[in-house]
């Protein structure tokens, strides 16, 4: 009965650790790359393969895309880049930093460079100033409704503890409990396997007992 407890035990910890690396590692492993990549190269956007996770802020490209979301967005060469494309650049007018996504309405060239004029889908009036070729980002591909919350609550102090801390601590605790499982069923296994031999050996004694006085008795009689 004990033995099949800790069977069904071991059973749902390993569901229950196979749960938590299939949803906790992809996590880790994506916020540690971006940390890491926003570190080393401060003057560019941190991407995945090419693919740039970005945070909305504010609602000027509804209904497309709302604040809160979290954009998915490719890097795209300029000349790729069509009319009614959704774009991500550096704001022209902004702090250099600062990251935009509008729609492009009008495609520029001048003197070879290529200048995108555009205009968030909420906003009543195009964008102030032209958008050029060197600020382009990604070209947008996709969003993750709401998902910017909580990408903003990942770079916080208690997000870092919660999604990498945490993931880490559940990991190698996971481990821990497992192995000792293991090792305390091979023990009583063993422990098991002692016992029955120690009883066979105290039988084959006994039964050895029984023929010498069997013996002894026979020789008697003669």
């Amino acid at each position: 009965m004990t033995k099949e407890k800790t069977s069904t035990t071991h059973k749902v910890l390993t569901i229950i650790g196979s749960i938590l690396c299939v949803i906790l590692i992809p996590i880790l492993i994506i916020n540690i790359t971006l940390i890491a990549k926003s570190y080393i190269n401060k003057d560019e956007v941190p991407s995945i393969g090419g693919m740039v996770p970005l945070i909305v802020l504010t609602d000027s490209m509804v209904p497309e895309i709302y604040s809160g979301d979290l954009i998915i967005c490719k890097a795209a060469d300029a000349e790729d880049i069509k009319v009614n494309d959704v774009i991500s650049f550096f704001d022209p007018v902004g702090n250099g930093t600062s990251i935009v996504t509008h729609r492009v309405i009008e495609i520029l060239e001048d003197d070879g460079e290529i200048f995108f004029r555009t205009r968030g889908d909420n906003n009543n009036t195009e964008d102030k100033e032209l958008v050029p070729a060197e600020n382009l980002v990604g070209v947008y591909k996709m969003r993750i409704a709401g998902a910017g919350h909580i990408a903003m609550f990942m770079q916080s102090t208690a997000g870092l503890i919660i999604c990498v801390v945490l993931p880490i601590i559940l990991l190698v605790g996971y481990d821990i409990i497992r192995r000792r499982i293991y090792e305390k069923n091979n023990k009583q296994d063993t422990d098991t396997l002692l016992a029955e031999l120690e009883a066979l050996r105290a039988e084959k004694a006994e039964k050895e007992k029984v023929d010498i006085g069997a013996d002894n008795s026979d020789s008697t009689e003669n």
